[in-house]
Parts: structure tokens; sequence; C-alpha cells
């Protein structure tokens, strides 16, 4: 699909992302088959449930063709533009710099050879460095703006540090190549040696792992400052719900009420009956008011958004884009024909008895135009599985072989598939879509295939 990309995360989360234009109007369906055997359904694991807890999604700016090479140096300088702007310039190129290296660094990772991954690798630490030069040439005298620039400065500097000692750490051995592997590490060793210069970072945040780790976390978000958009969540349907349990409790009370005064009627004194037959009365209301509100809700709500995500620009307050999602559980009848067929598509053996959750996004951009250099923003839906795996098997099978006369067993991990579709919808109805098979154990997320036969477009 080449207007939606699905990717790995972290162990056991996924990522669905697209671009959106100016004036857009962009609509994601994702439709999950979730094996029985899983134990996930709308008792085990609700909606909003799954939604509050595992389900993230970001707005931000971005740029389909962000390399190292690509980055706008912009006005980074405080003598150009406004100096109001200087922040929000330096985060854009802050935050360039470390979305382009993470997307180098990925591709140069998937380089096998050392003749390849080397001469990559080294391009990399050389366009880097001369960005950050150029970040380092515009020291702000003001105060204000001089914290802006530390922060940005070490959180950059760590962070090349970090990437390249992950890049050598997975280089290809070869003895060949080590005066290119020295330079590397020349280069992450003249990054540590600046930022104890500038002493950026105390003693006591150094010696802790975890200390220095939150605060470049803390850093990172402080550089996406004007880049990537504020939420503001707000819930449908919470007004609808307290009619919906005001409505059947004042009709359970009515009934509740009139069997009562039919058995004052029928009892002329309070007897041990009476109290009875009154707590009887009473406890059949207290049973039967959840149930009835529950089926009633969910009767109701079927086919209703559940949530709106209002996206603003963080310096200027503006609204961007608006955001309304679906989450529900369906059945096999309200699949659509292009989706149903697509899950046929599997083979006998694995058209195992599932349970659809079906999530749905529709984005719509206010905005009409962006920041300079911008044409597009990115709107990122993080999905984490781990509550779709928490009632699954622990442990590993043994797999039993005959070898001669003797008998071997080898440890295999048990392992659980999960098919996804994915149909996206553009503001002229042009649909995309594809089925992928996550197939995930207990820890982590082994492989993500996508069907390519699947692919379609209308």
């Amino acid at each position: 699909m080449d207007k939606i990309k699905l990717t790995q995360d972290e162990n056991l989360s996924i990522n669905i992302s697209f671009p959106l234009l100016p004036s857009d109007h962009q609509r994601l369906d994702v439709y999950f088959s979730l094996p029985e055997e899983m134990g996930i359904s709308s008792k085990t694991l609700t909606e909003e449930h799954y939604f509050h807890s595992s389900i993230q999604s970001q707005s931000a700016y971005y740029s389909d063709q962000l390399h190292l090479p690509l980055v706008r140096s912009r006005f980074i300088s405080q003598k150009k533009g406004e100096q109001s702007d200087y922040r929000l310039n330096l985060n854009l190129f802050s935050y360039q710099i470390r979305i382009a290296l993470d997307i180098d660094i990925k591709q140069t990772l998937k380089l096998k050879t050392p003749k390849k991954f080397y001469p990559q690798a080294i391009e990399i630490a050389e366009q880097i460095s001369g960005l950050l030069k150029k970040l380092r040439r515009y020291t702000p005298p003001d105060k204000k703006f001089k914290a802006y620039f530390e922060n940005a400065d070490n959180y950059l500097s760590w962070q090349v540090e970090q990437s390249f000692l992950k890049l050598i750490s997975r280089a290809p051995k070869s003895s060949d190549f080590s005066s290119e592997r020295n330079f590397l590490l020349a280069f992450c060793r003249r990054e540590n040696e600046y930022r104890a210069k500038n002493n950026y970072n105390s003693e006591i945040t150094l010696s802790d792992p975890n200390r220095i780790t939150n605060k470049m976390r803390l850093l990172q978000r402080l550089i996406e400052y004007g880049v990537v958009f504020n939420k503001d969540f707000r819930n449908l349907n919470t007004n609808l719900n307290r009619m919906v349990r005001g409505t059947v409790t004042a009709v359970i009370m009515a009934f509740v009420m009139m069997l009562v005064l039919n058995a004052r009627t029928s009892f002329t004194e309070v007897t041990i009956a009476l109290v009875g037959m009154l707590g009887v009365v009473y406890g059949l209301r207290e049973i039967f008011k959840d149930d009835i509100t529950r089926i009633l809700w969910r009767w109701i709500q079927k086919g209703l958004p559940k949530w709106r995500i209002i996206f603003s620009h963080t310096a200027t307050k503006s609204r961007v884009a608006t955001q309304t999602i679906w989450l529900e559980y369906i059945r096999n009848k309200d699949l659509p024909i292009r989706v149903d067929s697509l899950f046929q598509t599997r083979r006998q053996q694995n058209k195992q008895a599932a349970q659809l959750l079906h999530f749905r996004s529709d984005t719509r951009v206010s905005a009409k135009s962006f920041l300079p250099g911008y044409e597009a923003i990115q709107q990122r839906i993080n999905f984490n599985l781990t509550p779709f795996i928490r009632f699954l098997r622990k442990g590993e099978g043994r797999l039993y072989s005959l070898e001669g006369s003797k008998i071997s067993k080898q440890a295999v991990e048990r392992r659980y598939q999960i098919n996804m579709v994915l149909m996206h919808t553009d503001k002229e109805d042009e649909q995309q879509v594809q089925r992928f098979k996550v197939t995930l154990n207990r820890s982590n997320i082994i492989n993500i295939e996508a069907m390519d036969s699947d692919i379609g477009e209308v």
C-alpha cells in the first residue's frame, strides 16, 4: 500500500501511519481477526479499556523525503526571522535530524555485507557531523534562547552517539574495515567529550543509566514542541450513556413501585411475608438493572463514534485536524464484502473461529496550509497487542524425533497468528485494502507479513 504503512514499533506494538494534506479527509479501517483460543471478547476486554490502555494517536509535521542530506537548516540562527520563531525553527531542525537519522540508520542496518555497510555508515557520520556543525554555529547569546539551544544540542549529541553505537554493535564482522570502524568509534567519543566539555549532564545523572535515559526522553519531548501537535481528547457518548442509565433506572423503579403498592394493598399489616416480598422485589431490581442497562447500551451505541481527538498547533493553539474514532466488536455479517473476501483467502487450516474487532478512524484536516517546507502532516496510530496475549498459555512445547534408535527432543515456542485487514479511503473515495499476518508469542512479535496478492484498488 503506497499511502499507508504498517511497521513494528516495539516488542508487542505496531504502528500504522499515513500522510495528510491540507484540507484533507481520510478514513482508516482496521479489522482484527482474533482466534478464540486467545480468549478475547467484550466480556474479557472491553473496547473502552483497550482504547485507553493500548491505542495511541499522534499527528506531526511530515516530509516523505526526510533523509540526512535533505534536512533543512531553516532559520536556526537567532538573527534570521523573528525572535519568537527561534524555538519553533530550532525544534523543526532538531526533529528533522532525529527522524532522518533514524530512517538512515535502519536502512544501513539492512546491509549485510561489509563492503556496502561501512561506506554507507561513514557517509551518514559525515552528513550528521555537518548538520551538527550548522546547529552549533549559531549559539544564541540570550539566556532564554540559549536554554532551548542547549536542550536540543544535548539531546541530539546523545542520540547521535547512541545511534552510531547501535550501528557499530550490529555491523557485519570484518577485519578489512578496522579503519572505518575506528573512525565511527572516534566520532562517538567526540560527541561524548563535547557534552562533557559543555557540562550538559551531571556526574550523578551520567552514572545512572535510568536517569540519563529518562532525562533524554524529557529533552526529546521538549524538541517536539511546535512539531508534534497537542491533543484534546473528548468522549462523545458520555451524556448519552447517562441518559440510558437514567431511563433504565426510572423504568425499573416505576415497575418496582407498582409492585410495592400492590403488595401493600394485599397486606393490611407489616408481616414477615410482606418484608420478604419487598426484599425479593428490590433484589430483582438490582440483578436486572445492570444487565438491562449493559445490553441496551451496547445496542444503542453500535455503529456510533466513541471518541474525538482535536489536534492543535502547540505554539499558535490553532486547530490543525480532527480525528473521530470508532471501536467495537462485530460479527462476520458486518464485514464489508472486500474485507470478508480477504479473510476467506486464508488456507483452510487457518480458518479457525475468531472474534472480530473493528477500529475506524476518520481524520479531517482543517488547516489550509502548513509551515513553509512542509506539504503534509503524518497521522500515526500505535496499537499495543499486549492485552491480546495475556490469556495465552505460557511455556514451550517439545518436538520429539527418532534418529536411528535414539529419541531426541527440541524445545519449540508456542506461536499465535492474528490476521489484520487494513482499508484506507481517501477523500476521492478511492480505497486500498490489504491483509497482514501477524505472528507473535507471549513476549514479542515474530513476524509481520503483508499478503501481496491481497492488494487492490477501486
